[in-house]
């Protein structure tokens, strides 16, 4: 379906460089500095640049419509959050 291309356009290496350069276009800052991965806060993706992976797109999975779709969206969705867990892991040294 197109909807499911649309989204996976979302997702992935490519969703994550996207998500990165429209956030900085916005002049968006990357990051909450005291709760980076809203782990004590709600997501705000109008204010955070690393927000839109928790209000959005580590959501699109469960959205697709076919199972193909599904399965290279979680493919792609667990690319961002192994993205998310090195960067916890650089911004917590």
């Amino acid at each position: 379906m197109v909807q499911d291309a649309d989204r996976l356009d979302s997702l992935g290496a490519i969703g994550i460089a996207r998500c990165l350069l429209v956030g900085g276009r916005l002049d968006r800052p990357l990051c909450d500095a005291d709760d980076p991965f809203c782990e004590r806060r709600s997501p705000d993706d109008a204010l955070y640049t690393l927000d839109h992976f928790y209000t959005k797109l580590l959501k699109l999975p469960a959205t697709m419509q076919t199972a193909a779709g599904r399965a290279e969206a979680e493919r792609r969705a667990g690319l961002m959050q192994e993205y998310l867990d090195a960067l916890r892991a650089e911004i917590l040294l």
